[in-house]
Formats: structure tokens, C-alpha cells, sequence
């Protein structure tokens, strides 16, 4: 069986700094292969709360680990200017020996916008200014001299070096699954495809969508890698069931029912599930573990699921 790569979605609301890193050098020892934050500015669930920017935060990591990738799942197009953004991820490549993982999405937090003195245009637009984004991106990692002219962004003659430190070039993620707008975008620029936690339950009809604009495109969907966000439970035994699918369910049923779109149960189970997955073409994997990053469970994990697929 091929090698999956396991991410960890790390907390970055009401936490300080020193247990972010305690947990990312943890991940990194265990053999994790990335970690990973989401780029909220209010913060989820209560507005307002403390919460860290998730590229300080990476910026940060990059000098306190070394091995593992760090991410974003995923960065909002909206709030950093591309050409910059593609300059900010070269030198964090760089800095970091190619240890940065770049995930793109069109942003959907209409507050975080307006609060912010963003626009926040119609959903096709942010989508468009996503694809414009991507194209300006990957043409200033691989160019000496980057132009476009676009609909909603223009660069002349731009420079960005150094480049990335990964070859043959740093994959772009791009997340959602939006069927009609999204995965056209996807099938026709990315490298990496993440499947939202919540469309995990339809994963089979987004990848179906997916295909259909890769053939649309002329693309081969095997040259796109297939990511999956998740909610993982897993259990010592099946007595602990009932309580942590409980916990798990409070903390992320914004996503839906954890018990069908996770990874849930002992650790024969939760390989016979990714096993599934791995089927299905899903070779990559951002996880929510439902007790976040608690040591005992980071292990559990590591030791018991993850050499399955090594």
C-alpha cells in the first residue's frame, strides 16, 4: 500500500503559544506529517475570543521543528494580496528547508470580512478571485518574471526569489466542494485536493464532480492528490466508545454526525476505515482529533494506526 501522509489540526483558540509548540514538537517526534491551523480572525464558535494568526503561528513552528510540514486548512484567498502571499509562502518554504504546506480557499465568514474592511463579494467571485490567486501563485514559484492581467488582480513583471525550496515545485492545496464552481478550479490548477470535514459524508459525489471537470479539462484526477479532513475518535477499547463519540460529537457537530463522516474507534478500526478511504483514492489526511491534543491520544495514534500505511 502507498504511504498516507496524517496532519493535525492544532488549537490555536484559548491556548498559549508554549502548548502550540509543545504540541508540534510532540507531532513531529511521533512522525506526524503535518500540522495544521485554520485562518480565523474572530475566532469559532464564540466571536471574539483569543486566537492566534495562523501564519505568525507556522512562521514560528518552522524554527522549533524539523521535520514536520507545517499548513493551513485552509488559508483565506481574501486576506493577504497574491502576489505577496506568494512571496510570504517562498520565504517560510525557504526558511523552513521545504517544510511548508500551501492551502488556498475563497473564504465563506461574511464577519470576518466586513469587521475587517474586506470585501466580501458573491460566492462565484471569491471563487474567481481563487482561481486568479492560484494562477499568480504558482506562476510566481516557477517564473523569474511573473505577468498577468486578470479580471480582479494584475502584476507586472513581478519577482519572487528565492523560490521555493521544494522541487519539482511547492504542491498548492486548494479546499471546499463546491460541485459547480469550486472543483472546476480544482480539476484545472490544483495539486492537492482537501475535501471539507463537512463533506466527508458526500466525499463520493464531490469526487465524482471532480473527475467529471478533470475530464472536462483534460486532465488525469490520478495527478491530483486527494486530502481529507476528519474527526478521528479513537479508543483504547470499545468501552470508551459511547463517552468520547459523545465529546466528540459537542465539540464538532457543526460538522455533522461525527460516527459517519470520521475516523471512529479502536485502532484495528480506524485502519479498517482509512483503509476504506485509501479505496477510495484518499491518500492525505488533516485530522480533528476530538480531544484536540491530548498526548496519550497523539500516541495512540502514531503507534497504532499510522505504521499500518507506512
Amino acid at each position: 500500500m502507498s504511504k498516507v501522509e496524517f496532519g493535525v489540526m492544532l488549537r490555536q483558540q484559548k491556548i498559549e503559544f508554549p502548548e502550540i509548540k509543545d504540541a508540534a514538537q510532540l507531532c513531529d517526534r511521533l512522525g506526524y506529517d503535518s500540522v495544521w491551523f485554520y485562518d480565523h480572525v474572530l475566532g469559532q464558535g464564540i466571536i471574539g475570543i483569543d486566537i492566534l494568526e495562523p501564519w505568525t503561528l507556522m512562521s514560528a513552528l518552522s524554527t522549533v521543528t524539523e521535520n514536520i510540514k507545517l499548513g493551513t486548512m485552509v488559508l483565506c484567498n481574501g486576506f493577504r494580496h497574491p502576489p505577496l502571499l506568494a512571496k510570504m509562502a517562498a520565504t517560510l518554504d525557504y526558511i523552513s528547508s521545504g517544510r511548508l504546506e500551501l492551502a488556498l480557499g475563497a473564504g465563506w465568514f461574511e464577519q470576518e470580512f466586513t469587521t475587517y474592511g474586506y470585501d466580501y463579494p458573491d460566492t462565484v467571485t471569491r471563487i474567481e478571485q481563487l482561481e486568479e490567486s492560484a494562477k499568480i501563485i504558482k506562476s510566481m514559484w516557477t517564473e523569474e518574471e511573473s505577468t498577468f492581467h486578470g479580471k480582479h488582480f494584475h502584476i507586472e513583471g513581478a519577482i519572487c526569489n528565492p523560490k521555493p525550496v521544494q522541487k519539482p515545485f511547492l504542491p498548492l492545496t486548494i479546499g471546499g466542494s463546491g460541485e459547480r464552481h469550486l472543483l472546476r478550479v480544482v480539476a484545472e490548477i490544483a495539486d492537492v485536493w482537501n475535501c471539507p470535514a463537512s463533506s466527508a459524508i458526500d466525499f463520493d459525489k464531490k469526487y465524482e464532480a471532480l473527475k467529471n471537470h478533470c475530464v472536462k479539462s483534460g486532465r488525469d484526477i490520478k495527478d491530483i492528490t486527494i486530502s481529507q479532513q476528519t474527526v478521528c475518535v479513537i479508543l483504547n477499547n470499545e468501552d470508551e466508545l459511547e463517552e468520547k463519540l459523545e465529546k466528540g460529537q459537542r465539540r464538532y457537530g457543526f460538522f455533522g454526525d461525527v460516527g459517519k463522516l470520521g475516523i471512529v474507534g479502536t485502532p484495528e478500526q480506524c485502519i479498517e476505515k482509512i483503509k476504506a478511504d485509501v479505496e477510495k483514492g484518499i491518500s492525505k489526511y488533516t485530522i480533528f482529533f476530538s480531544d484536540v491534543m491530548k498526548k496519550e491520544t497523539l500516541e495512540l495514534f502514531a503507534n497504532e494506526v499510522i505504521p499500518e500505511f507506512r
